[in-house]
């Protein structure tokens, strides 16, 4: 009798998935996403609370410099022109500091464990559910920044396309720096604690509030290493100027830099943080 027809029925030793993955934007990531943003809605304070806390400086020291001639700080611009360029770049800034925040509470609660021991087909996923989440809200507060500064819907579509990119890459490096940090610190209140103590370091040596000619030696130097200066310089160059182009130098900044290369240093800074976050995220699993 032949049995040849019986080495069919031998069992396939691969795993064969039937279904399709798409990668990034996938399931997964719009229901981690759709996880931060219900938990956001519960609180409305906190989204209140980053609205107005850029508007009160806006406000504030706008109207503290109001008098100040023309011209003296940047170009042909008044103050709150100046200002709030600064204060846009430095919310955007302030808010991906704070995109660790939320990892340090599921993770004090336990449900990032459980998020890291779910059938997640990509753990990356949780890494780019919390960096969405705060692109999506940073951008809510930077757009209602520029309601109060009409001004900026008066330049070109290459103007406004160019700031929407920096402000996205500051916000990316950014954010993955916080979740980093957030990783490495025990709790919620030492991460607090942290925030509290950079935040008006980093304002006040960058070029926020005033530019490099006005600050000593010893600050310049500070500020020159500070990437909030860099990210401010380049609204600030595309915004002055009619006639621009991205490999023009910044003239403001030491070393001067053309604008495509801030550009491509902070998306060179997104990149190794990610790799940096995908290490630690096998690392925690092993």
């Amino acid at each position: 009798m032949n049995y040849s027809h019986l080495s069919k029925l031998k069992p396939s030793h691969k795993i064969h998935l039937h279904r399709k993955v798409y990668f990034p934007w996938n399931k997964e990531i719009k229901y981690l996403w759709f996880r931060l943003l219900i938990q956001n809605l519960r609180r409305p304070s906190s989204l209140i609370t980053s609205l107005i806390q850029p508007l009160l400086w806006l406000i504030l020291f706008g109207s503290l410099f109001k008098n100040m001639p023309i011209g003296l700080f940047y170009g042909n611009h008044r103050y709150e022109d100046f200002l709030s360029y600064g204060i846009i770049m430095f919310s955007s800034f302030t808010g991906s500091l704070n995109a660790g925040l939320t990892l340090i509470f599921d993770r004090e609660f336990g449900f990032l464990n459980r998020l890291l021991t779910a059938p997640i087909y990509y753990k990356e996923s949780i890494l780019m559910s919390y960096t969405l989440f705060v692109i999506c809200f940073t951008m809510i507060q930077t757009f209602t920044i520029m309601l109060f500064h009409t001004n900026i819907f008066c330049y070109s579509i290459k103007t406004i396309f160019t700031f929407l990119i920096i402000i996205l890459v500051t916000i990316l490096a950014m954010s993955n720096i916080s979740v980093i940090i957030a990783f490495k610190l025990p709790g919620h209140i030492e991460f607090l604690a942290f925030s509290l103590i950079m935040n008006l370091p980093i304002l006040f040596s960058s070029t926020t509030l005033a530019p490099l000619s006005f600050m000593p030696h010893w600050l310049q130097v500070l500020s020159s290493l500070n990437p909030l200066t860099y990210g401010i310089e380049s609204i600030r160059f595309i915004f002055s100027k009619t006639n621009w182009n991205y490999t023009e130098n910044i003239q403001n900044l030491w070393p001067c830099l053309s604008l495509l290369e801030i550009i491509l240093a902070f998306l060179v800074i997104s990149a190794i943080s990610c790799i940096s976050i995908t290490q630690i995220i096998t690392n925690h699993l092993d």
